[in-house]
């Protein structure tokens, strides 16, 4: 049997393609996944493409991994050894990698997460002001999307303000180079800008690579669209699967005009549509159509489902936050007693990270377990951050940040006056802090006392730094711990319960560093480079609980649920006031038809009266987005006086008894 005979008509027709560009415009819940996965197998087990020559590039590590597991599923009797799924930035680390030198870096360079990029930044402009440091990162992290360089940023810059800016990213371009490290946006722009400069590198890579498909195609940015098109070339073999309705990434560099460019740059695209939705019910999707039709069109497209006509869509006004944080749980409790669902079954989205505090409240109130989208990364926590600046330091010397964290945690008598003694022996000899420790300058300028700790210290990364490629990741990773201490530490800092779950990470940590060097066969410095990816990506995925997701629309994206509340449907909130000000209200809708489009069986919009501000209780509007999902929404009835009478929480004693 075929290996594509599970599939529709238009995705055997995009599986089966290969005479140029494709394009699959693929509507929310068409099964694009599934499109990927059984052209992969079609390709390897019909074709007689050979893995490794296949890639296929989507956003996230956990979308990569699903993919990666579908594929071998489909393709069981095959060796698939080789084949390429993978992110976005595991991509271009793993061609920076290999071509290191081009870069003018070493193999072991070092890939700075957000929190270093800031504190650099900090460095520079000599600040501690979160909002202006975040305000200069995230300027200097769109330059870099458009492949623009400092130079060129500064050549272009419109007003003294992009002036300063263009030249805080000139200094921080030359922290980078001195630390031989790179940030998360290095790792698209550097690969495409080398694929440009060197004709051997862009040859050799485009006769490895045979065909790429790329999954979530409108939210790739200029870099990321110059890499594409550089590693497929002339040939152009390629599958871009994407929605333009589902465009949502513009404020942080995505660029959706990418659909329109391929249609320009390829004259020969071939588009197929993917309009059969296998996830909501009819009248989900007639509002989302309804909806998405105020946006000008790129193609058009109609998603239609056979799921049935389903539930009506609710519109729920309350009286302020707190009401409507009550009114949805109270509704979600009836609803699940009266279907008997799991708490996983429901989601409640909003647009900001900031609605979440009262939802939180609510269910914790009524004992509903619930699971927070976008709360802290395991990799994000101190002691995990501690571990893993030693890491960072036997592979690459030459990271300062990384340095820096190490030698001070935990303490060993290093003060910041000896490290400020460091810095300007550093700074005058052009050498890394790690460097500087060696030199003669250090011995003459800094006591013989206060450099003794730093050489003990240098000479013990040194000792790690030569077991690295020999040894098990686990079993070095144990050792350094026990080596520097690293539980006694936390229990002289914290008290016994803080201290033990403290502990209890870093031995989690040490137990997937294990595992992970085993699986992927891989030693302590690839380990190390691949954990900075994972935390800039999205940390580590778990199991799914049993739990109400609570998530912003950015973050759901790509998920579903039995039934939404979809919450704060306001004018200044969805669409954000900010958005409508700068002329981005088309997004804006496109991130509400996300929102619809996660619902598999029910959809409840809530909206506000009034809302706190500050201190204040501010009128709201519903959003003119409920008004466009047309005639077949439910608005509220006016309720009788009796039942306006009935507060929210005589109604949920109601339930409550009732559930008794």
């Amino acid at each position: 049997m075929s290996l594509l005979a599970a599939l529709n008509p238009p995705q055997r027709e995009a599986a089966k393609y290969l005479d140029g560009p494709l394009l699959r415009l693929a509507g929310a819940g068409s099964g694009k996944t599934r499109v990927i996965t059984h052209k992969i197998a079609y390709l390897i087990g019909e074709c007689g493409y050979k893995p490794g020559s296949i890639a296929a590039i989507t956003f996230t590590n956990k979308a990569a991994r699903e993919m990666q597991e579908r594929a071998s599923k489909l393709t069981q009797n095959v060796n698939t050894k080789g084949l390429i799924v993978t992110t976005f930035h595991s991509m271009g680390l793993r061609m920076l990698r290999e071509d290191a030198k081009f870069a003018e870096l070493k193999p072991a360079f070092s890939i700075l997460d957000s929190a270093d990029a800031a504190g650099i930044v900090s460095e520079i402009i000599k600040t501690t002001d979160k909002q202006e440091i975040r305000r200069a990162v995230s300027r200097i992290s769109l330059w870099k999307n458009e492949l623009k360089s400092p130079a060129a940023a500064l050549a272009t810059a419109e007003d003294d303000n992009a002036r300063a800016y263009a030249k805080i990213y000139d200094r921080y371009d030359a922290t980078l180079r001195a630390y031989q490290a790179v940030d998360f946006d290095d790792l698209i722009r550097l690969p495409a800008e080398l694929l440009d400069t060197h004709i051997e590198l862009r040859e050799k890579w485009q006769n490895r690579l045979r065909h790429i498909l790329v999954d979530e195609y409108q939210d790739t940015n200029v870099a990321q669209y110059r890499l594409l098109q550089k590693l497929t070339g002339v040939r152009a073999a390629f599958t871009a699967v994407g929605d333009d309705d589902q465009a949502i990434y513009g404020w942080r560099g995505a660029s959706a005009d990418n659909l329109r460019q391929l249609n320009e740059d390829y004259p020969h695209l071939h588009v197929v549509k993917l309009e059969q939705n296998y996830r909501s019910t009819v009248r989900i999707l007639k509002a989302a159509n309804s909806l998405i039709a105020n946006n000008p069109k790129l193609f058009e497209k109609r998603l239609w489902s056979d799921l049935g006509y389903g539930d009506a869509i609710q519109v729920m006004p309350t009286k302020d936050d707190e009401h409507e944080a009550e009114s949805v749980v109270m509704r979600l409790l009836s609803h699940k007693f009266q279907h008997r669902t799991e708490w996983r079954d429901y989601a409640i989205l909003y647009r900001g990270n900031y609605q979440a505090r009262v939802f939180e409240q609510a269910l914790r109130n009524e004992k509903v377990p619930y699971q927070l989208s976008g709360g802290q990364s395991f990799f994000d926590r101190a002691e995990i951050k501690d571990v893993i600046s030693y890491l960072r330091l036997i592979a690459n010397s030459d990271d300062d940040p990384a340095f820096i964290r190490a030698v001070t945690t935990p303490k060993r008598g290093i003060g910041a006056a000896t490290l400020e003694k460091l810095g300007q022996v550093a700074a005058t000899l052009h050498v890394s802090l790690f460097e500087a420790v060696f030199s003669a300058a250090a011995a003459s300028q800094i006591g013989e006392r206060q450099l003794a700790p730093l050489v003990e210290f240098c000479q013990f990364i040194n000792r790690f730094e030569e077991r690295v490629v020999r040894e098990p990741a686990g079993e070095l990773l144990n050792d350094l711990l026990k080596a520097i201490d690293y539980e006694v530490h936390l229990f002289d800092q914290d008290d016994q319960r803080a201290a033990q779950s403290k502990w209890n990470n870093v031995l989690e940590f040490a137990a997937w560093i294990a595992k992970k060097g085993e699986e992927d066969d891989k030693n302590l410095l690839q380990i190390t480079q691949t954990i900075a990816l994972i935390t800039l990506l999205e940390g580590r995925e778990e199991e799914e609980p049993d739990a109400v997701r609570l998530s912003t629309l950015h973050a759901a994206k790509g998920l579903e649920f039995g039934h939404v509340f979809l919450v704060g449907v306001e004018e200044n909130i969805l669409p954000h006031r900010d958005a409508v000000d700068e002329g981005r209200l088309e997004e804006e809708r496109r991130l509400m038809y996300v929102g619809v489009t996660r619902a598999r069986k029910s959809l409840t919009l809530s909206y506000c009266s009034r809302r706190k501000r500050a201190r204040e209780s501010v009128a709201c509007d519903p959003s003119r987005f409920i008004d466009e999902l047309g005639d077949d929404v439910r608005m509220p009835e006016k309720p009788t006086t009796a039942e306006a009478k009935a507060s929210g929480s005589d109604r949920l004693a109601a339930l409550k008894a009732m559930l008794g």
